[in-house]
């Protein structure tokens, strides 16, 4: 199992979003506080942004654990952005010890804006082989569960991105009773997520909106959102929870 955030709103640094926090990412690392499935994040970290400089999202994947880097530590307090996507890995058994396998993963064409997509949970592989193209999924550079529910996600985009997630967690589950799956994802100006078998949160207020595994602190405005619903937030603000 894995943590995980998403910022959308004004102009953040890394470290505010991450790092300072009480209970943030950095700590959900080693101490979260309403993760059911593994008791440490420590097999990787990745974190996903938006700048000014270009369409497509910049990356930062590491197969250490966040409080282990020295180098993000750095760079953190200089890094800002409008929209942000980040992931703590608690690897399941057996599955790839690389920075491949941790999120954010990017999807969508080269020459976009792209979009970052986290997955908090576990999926049987065997259900999802049959419904996953091979091409998709080596254009991923990854094997774990999560990539191939990535790969249905990017076959899905045209849809838009709340119906291709949606879609994804309905199939999924489906054919895999058992699977979690708490998606994120972000386009630089939209965030989605799901719940489906694990805990998400949601706070709108002057600093944006931030969607979370779990709060970052015990200050007013978090809102947990219920089991089996899908959370849509749009650049001004509006966030609108539907069932799946």
């Amino acid at each position: 199992m894995c943590r995980h955030v998403a910022h959308l709103g004004p102009a953040t640094t890394l470290e505010q979003l991450l790092v300072d926090p009480a209970h943030g990412l950095l700590r959900q690392s080693w101490a979260p506080r309403r993760q059911a499935h593994g008791v440490v994040n420590a097999d990787g970290f990745g974190v996903g942004f938006w700048g000014p400089e270009r369409a497509a999202p910049a990356r930062y994947r590491r197969a250490v654990p966040m409080w282990a880097d020295a180098s993000f530590a750095s760079l953190a307090g200089v890094v800002r952005s409008t929209c942000v996507v980040a992931a703590v890995r608690s690897a399941s058994a057996g599955t790839p010890p690389d920075e491949s396998a941790c999120a954010p993963f990017l999807l969508g064409a080269a020459d976009g804006p792209g979009v970052l997509l986290s997955h908090n949970g576990r999926v049987r592989v065997e259900a999802l082989a049959p419904l996953v193209d091979s091409a998709a999924l080596a254009a991923l550079g990854s094997t774990v569960d999560s990539a191939y529910v990535a790969a249905l996600v990017q076959a899905r985009l045209g849809s838009g991105l709340r119906d291709a997630l949606a879609d994804v967690v309905r199939e999924v589950g489906h054919h895999d009773p058992s699977a979690r799956l708490n998606l994120l994802a972000a386009d630089g100006t939209t965030v989605v997520a799901t719940t489906w078998g694990d805990t998400l949160s949601t706070r709108v207020d002057e600093r944006g909106a931030s969607i979370a595994s779990e709060p970052d602190d015990d200050g007013p405005g978090w809102h947990d959102v219920p089991d089996h619903s899908l959370v849509t937030v749009t650049a001004d603000g509006t966030l609108t929870v539907e069932d799946l």
